[in-house]
């Protein structure tokens, strides 16, 4: 039961952020109306030129990573600041996606705990190499 939930975290995050990062450069899904700072955020990034590229590059990356099972613990390492501000953008901004960003957190904490062995030598106090 717990490797197929594993497994199924994995794969939902994975598909969550390869979905949601394509569709930031095709367009393919239709986006709701925003409260207007959530919108003027949004617009904000876009203006910056370069960080939605960004952004949306290591969604894609690390979603299709995490379907496929490979660098799983640098892909939640790497996806970890992205769903904090997915989850901080609900709350403060566009309350109407908050069960989602929840969602979205708390899958993302369950595949934090399954892989804390690999996150050891990063949690080290002191390091001496």
């Amino acid at each position: 039961m717990n490797q197929k939930f594993h497994f199924v975290a994995r794969v939902l995050l994975g598909l969550v952020f390869l979905v949601f990062g394509l569709n930031g450069f095709f367009n393919f899904l239709p986006i709701s109306p925003m409260p207007e700072r959530a919108a003027s955020f949004e617009i904000a990034l876009m203006q910056s030129g370069y960080f939605l590229p960004m952004l949306k590059s290591i969604e894609v990356l690390s979603g299709a990573l995490l379907v496929l099972g490979l660098y799983a613990p640098l892909c939640i390492v790497m996806l970890f600041p992205i769903v904090i501000n997915i989850f901080l953008f609900h709350f403060f901004m566009a309350p109407e996606g908050l069960p989602m960003a929840i969602g979205i957190l708390v899958v993302e904490l369950y595949l934090i705990y399954s892989y804390r062995e690999a996150f050891k030598g990063i949690l080290e106090a002191k390091s001496d190499r």
